[in-house]
């Protein structure tokens, strides 16, 4: 049996994070990861270490009036095949910023948590620390999901911090996810006759009309401003290239404010595309930003920069569906994750383990 690799936790966070990239842990390969990082939290006396599957769960517990948590995922997207990408693994350096995958998505964020781990023994606010698998993937597999199904006492706090790469700012709830299917019936026919058939394919651009006419909002919760999509992303009809096509499917996915639930989010596409025939097959609510929460507000007062809104879905979905008041904030820019070109800089990964300490050393 193999020993689990041995990480040091009290080395520069930068460096940690170039460790933890040189660990190949795309979706459904986090375990040489995992048991890296239980090894590491179990040498830590101050902390009870639970493990489930490959999510590992380490507390303090000092009795404090407030729990925090802290979360971020071990998985990565799959490694690019591009010839120069330089997103990939093991990590490489160019001066002082960090390429690789997972640098900015979000082995970064991971790296300041384990940093925070081993060197804070007695912090202001008890402190949970969770390393959870299968976060790129379906949201059935979420290890994150499975840790509040078997152990949702271990997941119990006043106020949670997702560090996904946010460039430093405090970015509170995120944006709800639906996709539909919305369906257009023909009449198959051979394409030299095609009087005789009816194309399902041409039926379906008044679908394209309507979404390419639609005019997104952007909505106010919280004082935050959250900007809407709705596009096709998918479109699938035909048989073959003599064959009048008798059936067309057009997948839509609707990013939508966290003032509306999955149900109205439904109802709205629904009202969009009225005469259509529409069905839901996948959808995951958006979370308030809760900066309103005592701890949220003093939070962003310690970051000392203007929050913004979450357009994309995170995990502080699955925290506010806990009751628990969540926000997004880590090292690294949003915009380069799961790119060819995934990268960080040692400084924003310093930067965002610097003003965790000062607010969770308070």
């Amino acid at each position: 049996m193999t020993s689990p690799i041995a990480l040091d936790l009290t080395t520069d966070v930068a460096d940690l994070t170039a460790a933890l990239i040189d660990i190949n842990s795309v979706s459904g390969n986090e375990t040489v990861l995992a048991d890296a990082v239980e090894n590491a939290l179990r040498t830590l006396p101050h902390l009870d270490v639970v493990r489930d599957g490959d999510a590992i769960v380490a507390r303090t517990q000092l009795g404090r009036k407030e729990r925090v948590i802290l979360a971020g995922h071990l998985d990565t997207v799959p490694l690019p095949t591009a010839a120069g990408s330089r997103g990939t693994v093991p990590s490489a350096w160019d001066g002082t910023v960090l390429y690789g995958r997972g640098a900015t998505d979000m082995k970064g964020g991971v790296a300041v948590q384990l940093a925070l781990a081993a060197e804070l023994t007695a912090p202001g606010r008890d402190v949970t620390y969770v390393f959870y698998d299968h976060e790129e993937v379906e949201a059935s597999l979420s290890g994150l999901g499975r840790l509040a199904r078997n152990h949702p006492q271990l997941l119990q706090g006043d106020f949670a911090i997702l560090l996904e790469p946010t460039d430093g700012t405090v970015e509170g709830g995120c944006n709800g996810t639906a996709r539909f299917e919305v369906g257009t019936v023909g009449q198959a026919a051979h394409s030299a006759r095609a009087w005789m058939g009816i194309n399902a394919i041409h039926a379906a651009a008044e679908i394209l009309v309507r979404l390419r006419d639609h005019e997104p909002a952007t909505v106010t919760v919280d004082g935050l401003e959250y900007r809407e999509s709705l596009n096709a992303v998918k479109i699938n009809g035909g048989t073959a290239g003599n064959v009048i096509p008798d059936g067309t499917t057009v997948e839509i996915n609707y990013r939508f404010a966290p003032d509306k639930s999955p149900e109205d989010a439904e109802l709205y596409v629904r009202n969009l595309l009225d005469g259509f025939t529409v069905v839901r097959t996948d959808a995951a609510a958006g979370a308030r930003p809760g900066l309103n929460h005592p701890a949220a507000a003093d939070f962003v007062a310690a970051v000392g920069a203007e929050p913004k809104p979450k357009y994309g879905w995170t995990d502080v979905a699955r925290f506010s569906e806990l009751g628990i008041p969540a926000v997004n904030f880590g090292p690294g820019d949003a915009l380069l994750a799961h790119t060819d070109n995934e990268h960080v800089p040692a400084e924003a990964i310093r930067d965002c383990l610097a003003a965790l300490r000062r607010w969770l050393a308070d």
